[in-house]
């Protein structure tokens, strides 16, 4: 039976936020609905040599609101795949926004917008699978 409602989604939240790379890179859930996941993360200690958000640590701030999104209604799914496109440099805080693109019986697709303030600093495209 798929979990509903906002215990299971809180539960799934719950799970997420506390896991050790979460606490390692001060990732957070904002919200979460339905349709979509936003996650934030601050810049501080994260810095590339530029100065500015390593892309790892942006790569890892899609992949995290990714998971959740893809784990929100309770199939558990793992990432098959994953790409990123760095539009801009990202300095301030960041905020990841995963939607559901596309999915069927054992995969789905999401896109996860990354901005720094206002400003769109990467997209990030994840291809879950389910797993038992």
């Amino acid at each position: 039976m798929k979990p509903t409602g906002k215990t299971a989604r809180q539960k799934i939240i719950e799970t997420f936020d506390s896991c050790e790379f979460a606490q390692l890179l001060g990732l957070k859930v904002a919200e979460a609905d339905d349709t979509r996941v936003i996650v934030t993360m601050t810049p501080e200690g994260k810095a590339s040599p530029n100065g500015v958000a390593h892309g790892g640590a942006v790569f890892s701030l899609a992949d995290h609101a990714f998971g959740i999104a893809a784990n929100m209604h309770g199939e558990r799914q793992v990432a098959l795949s994953a790409t990123i496109q760095y539009i801009s440099p990202a300095s301030g805080p960041l905020k990841a926004t995963a939607e559901r693109v596309s999915g069927n019986e054992l995969c789905s697709l999401y896109r996860v917008s990354v901005y720094t303030d206002d400003r769109l600093a990467a997209v990030f495209i994840g291809n879950g699978i389910k797993v038992p």
